[in-house]
């Protein structure tokens, strides 16, 4: 993907440096600070890897974009931020996005999620099995207009359903895919269009959300590492995201895309009795990281792109270190 992206930047620099009746080669300052700006439509974009949009679709119309993933342990940081190796797993996961325009403002839509868990120890998942589904509704407060500082912002509100296997796992826990607990996430979306000296766009975006976790109900095996005969609960720990991305159109039909990413997690408690009645209460502790996700995409048209990239952890304190690549398609329709 990188090899890709320095290629496609090589052949940009390579044109420029060329003069031909269409590119005349350097000029002054003076008249390179008029360079042709392109226009928005002219500029075709698929989205970051990470951060949704604020826009809003058209009424009547529907944003279908499925991901396809697979989530690799690196390892571990402990509570000093030094990454400790780890046992290698895939976790093999897809994600879609199923939206739909109300309004002009009002979107609605779902999230499916499909995973299928490949470990390095232990049995794997023994089917492609369902994971948590969540359901949105996003409301479009402000929109971009150019000569404007003020950017497109959307209210996003999202409840996860636990509907994924979580617990009563016997001796395959691969098969675990869901949490068992629902989930509120509140979330504030926001997108902007600079211009370039080049004349080339940059579009921005910067989402913020929260996510607060119920508790659910534990029996036997589960995702939470407990063991048959337990009986219990779980409270997954609730947690902030900050999504920073940039979107640069290198040409109509090729973009350049990175996420920066921020997400803090707070303490998940698990309690309750084991097998042999015994109390038991484990604590994870609250924990961060800090990824990147790079990725390039190609837009066929306005309605329909691909983009593929890689998420990575670069730090953190208490949490998993990964790397996911991660491969989807854009469709309006």
């Amino acid at each position: 993907m990188l090899l890709l992206a320095a290629f496609l930047l090589a052949e940009v620099a390579q044109a420029n440096a060329n003069p031909t009746p269409e590119n005349p080669g350097p000029v002054d300052s003076a008249v390179e600070s008029a360079a042709p700006r392109q226009s928005r439509a002219d500029a075709w974009w698929t989205g970051p890897l990470l951060a949704a949009s604020a826009g809003a679709l058209a009424p009547g119309h529907f944003l279908i974009e499925p991901y396809v993933f697979d989530v690799i342990p690196r390892g571990h940081y402990d509570t000093d931020g030094r990454r400790h190796s780890g046992p290698h797993a895939n976790n093999l996961g897809s994600q879609s996005y199923v939206l739909y325009g109300l309004t002009d403002r009002v979107g609605v839509g779902l999230i499916p999620r499909f995973g299928f868990n490949h470990p390095s120890d232990g049995r794997s998942s023994s089917k492609v099995g369902v994971g948590d589904l969540t359901l949105q509704g996003q409301y479009g407060l402000t929109r971009f207009a150019e000569g404007s500082w003020i950017p497109s912002t959307a209210f996003v509100f999202q409840e996860t359903l636990p509907v994924g296997k979580y617990d009563r796992l016997g001796d395959r826990p691969a098969d675990g895919l869901g949490s068992g607990a629902y989930s509120t996430t509140l979330a504030l979306y926001s997108q902007y269009f600079f211009w370039m000296p080049n004349g080339r766009i940059l579009r921005t975006r910067l989402d913020l959300s929260y996510s607060i976790s119920g508790s659910a109900n534990v029996r036997d095996v589960s995702v939470y590492g407990t063991e048959e005969g337990f009986r219990g609960r779980a409270r997954p720990g609730n947690s902030a995201v900050i999504n920073a991305a940039w979107e640069y159109s290198l040409t109509r039909n090729w973009v350049l895309a990175l996420d920066v990413v921020y997400e803090h997690d707070s303490n998940t408690r698990v309690s309750g009795l084991d097998l042999h009645r015994s109390a038991v209460e484990v604590n994870s502790g609250p924990g961060h990281t800090w990824s990147l996700a790079p990725a390039i995409e190609y837009n066929f048209n306005s309605r329909v792109g691909v983009i593929a990239g890689a998420k990575l952890t670069t730090s953190g304190r208490n949490a998993t270190a990964v790397v996911i690549p991660v491969a989807a398609i854009n469709i309006v329709i």
